[in-house]
């Protein structure tokens, strides 16, 4: 693990919309999978909802979409390009994330092409699945 790259040092987001921590693989172009460590001090905990903190839905896919960046900008041939979302489909949630939680990102890509690319991803609790969805992003120039 320790010589993987720091999410930070490939993708541009940074706290509070930053949702991976550290890289567990990476196949540059092809798969990635991270980790996110939800601590409860997280932002949208007190307000999502108050009395029952939930990790929002949408952030687990954006988790997943941030893991797949990782993977699209470490393949060469994607240099100086920055993924921005084209769509999302068949997103599910199976299970509600909470303060303690620690997310298990998973993307594998489906479809790269020099403007375009689709992938699929997950997100577990102890193997549990909490989250899939579709990814399909446009690449511009950073």
């Amino acid at each position: 693990m320790s010589n993987l790259p720091s999410p930070a040092d490939i993708i541009p987001h940074r706290p509070p919309f930053l949702f991976v921590d550290v890289m567990t693989e990476l196949t540059p172009g092809v798969s990635a999978s991270g980790i996110w460590k939800l601590s409860g001090e997280e932002w949208f905990f007190p307000g999502h909802f108050p009395g029952r903190p939930t990790l929002p839905g949408v952030l687990m896919c954006e988790a997943i979409a941030q893991v797949g960046a990782v993977a699209v900008l470490t393949d060469e041939r994607f240099a100086g390009k920055l993924p921005l979302f084209g769509g999302l489909d068949s997103a599910k949630f199976r299970r509600q994330v909470v303060p303690g939680d620690t997310l298990e990102i998973a993307v594998v890509m489906e479809k790269m092409s020099a403007r375009a690319g689709k992938g699929k991803g997950t997100a577990k609790v102890n193997g549990e699945l909490a989250c899939s969805c579709e990814l399909f992003f446009v690449l511009v120039d950073a």
